[in-house]
């Protein structure tokens, strides 16, 4: 799973995107643009959309579903998500926390009162782990646990080894550094699975995909009728039926849900609609709030970029994620009540699609 350097990359580009007056949403042209972006990188399918509160002002897909083959994605395929997945795991414990079963400030030696943990992180809350900042080091503990994240244990079991692992030792990192973590969010699935008594899975079911209508979302590779994602600069077609396809299933809460870009839209639309009946406003200030002063400004599963001029200056939340098999990217903007989604099914050879059909979605709907 590849999505450190993603998380951020956005807001480099996206602020190279000069100021203009404010103009109407242009949608003319996008389908051969979406094409030309999909061709000149050499992909199967590129798709894109564009979210307001109300649903999608404009939505388009282009390619194929596996490289060689002639099956057209179509504007329902399922896309993976990757780690975008995080802000699904940390809107998942604002509900929790709204329902009085948990709270922002818990620590995890209370979280994780059944295992063994080590005086030195008797300061570190959850509220670290969502914003990569509880010093955990994911070059120090995921090689090892990967290793063993393919074998027959239940998933929750899994996450509970690495989190007995983790917290067993001093951290690797510094407390309230940035360090971007996978293990982090894992070690947050199991303090949820810890607090319902049930899998990650079946909580963000019932609490997520549910009530929000998310009828596409699921977990791991999209499989059935569907695109499916691609390995390599060589873009071989990867059998979501087969082991590879996505990772560990135990990685989930850090990086494994899919969904159509209707319903991811769905998803965003939650941070466009003060939470749209389903989070509060006080859980949308957590939720967006980046950690201590410091690069990068990263809040609970989103990264934050501060007053670009494409957005008036207001703060526009984003996150990109990757399997390695597939590249999705998220753009929200409140202020601007706009959201932008970007999806490919391969993964770096579709980073200057992505990052072209995010500027050219900025120029039209945004700047």
């Amino acid at each position: 799973m590849t999505m450190n350097r993603r998380a951020l990359l956005v807001a480099a580009a996206a602020t190279g995107v000069a100021s203009a007056v404010q103009a109407q949403p242009d949608t003319d042209g996008m389908a051969d643009l979406l094409d030309h972006l999909r061709s000149e990188a050499g992909i199967p399918a590129l798709g894109g959309a564009v979210v307001t509160p109300d649903g999608i002002a404009w939505l388009g897909v282009t390619g194929v579903r596996q490289s060689g083959g002639s099956d057209p994605v179509t504007s329902t395929d399922r896309w993976h998500l990757g780690s975008n997945t995080k802000a699904m795991t940390a809107a998942l414990y604002a509900r929790l926390v709204e329902q009085g079963r948990a709270s922002w400030d818990a620590p995890l030696r209370d979280l994780f009162a059944d295992l063994t943990v080590d005086p030195t992180w008797d300061a570190v809350t959850i509220g670290h782990l969502f914003r990569h900042r509880a010093g955990i080091l994911d070059p120090a503990v995921m090689p090892v646990w990967m290793m063993t994240a393919w074998g027959d244990a239940d998933v929750s079991e899994l996450r509970s080894s690495l989190a007995r692992t983790v917290l067993g030792a001093p951290p690797a990192g510094e407390l309230d550094r940035f360090a971007y973590s996978n293990a982090g969010y894992i070690l947050a699935g199991a303090a949820i699975e810890r607090l319902t008594g049930a899998p990650w899975e079946t909580t963000l079911r019932q609490e997520v995909f549910e009530p929000l209508g998310l009828t596409s979302a699921g977990f791991a590779a999209p499989t059935g009728d569907n695109a499916w994602g691609h390995q390599g600069a060589g873009l071989r077609p990867k059998d979501p039926a087969v082991r590879g396809s996505d990772n560990p299933p135990a990685l989930g809460p850090a990086g494994t849900a899919h969904a159509s870009m209707q319903d991811y839209a769905r998803f965003l639309r939650v941070f466009l609609n003060g939470g749209d009946g389903w989070l509060s406003t006080d859980s949308l200030a957590v939720l967006t709030a980046p950690g201590p002063q410091g690069s990068p400004a990263y809040a609970c599963g989103w990264g934050v970029i501060t007053g670009p001029a494409w957005t008036g200056g207001a703060p526009a939340l984003t996150h990109d994620g990757s399997n390695t098999l597939w590249l999705a990217r998220a753009v929200v903007v409140p202020a601007k009540s706009t959201a932008l989604i970007c999806v490919a099914n391969a993964a770096d050879p579709a980073e200057s699609a992505i990052q072209g059909l995010t500027r050219s979605l900025i120029e039209r709907f945004l700047a």
